[in-house]
């Protein structure tokens, strides 16, 4: 599985997400850092099979259009510290895993993972 994480979201993430073994990049490794485009970052998910991790409802409005970007998790914690996020994925990523065999969106929240189907 492979993840693209929006610019809204800490770079720590995406780290955290590399050193689980998950091919990972943030927005800031991208040409153009965090003033990337969503169209390209979704080309960027669709050419590369990534999911994008966002906290930008742009992301879920085209996804429900146009079916882009190539899945979505999207991130509805609100405020939150990077350590709490880190925390939620840690205790999630093997859920998540396996749900995005199957699923295209998703949503998590502080306690609770939303699968839209």
């Amino acid at each position: 599985m492979k993840f693209l994480v929006d610019a809204q979201l800490p770079v720590r993430l995406a780290r955290f997400l590399e050193s689980a073994g998950y091919d990972t990049i943030h927005t800031k490794d991208l040409p153009h850092k965090n003033a990337t485009s969503d169209t390209e970052i979704n080309s960027i998910s669709i050419r590369d099979n990534r999911i994008v991790i966002t906290k930008d409802s742009d992301f879920l409005n085209s996804f429900l259009t146009i079916k882009e970007p190539y899945k979505l998790l999207l991130i509805t914690t609100g405020n939150i510290n990077n350590l709490e996020l880190e925390a939620i994925f840690a205790a999630n990523l093997q859920f998540l895993s396996e749900l995005f065999v199957s699923h295209s969106y998703i949503e998590m929240t502080r306690d609770s993972i939303i699968v839209h189907y």
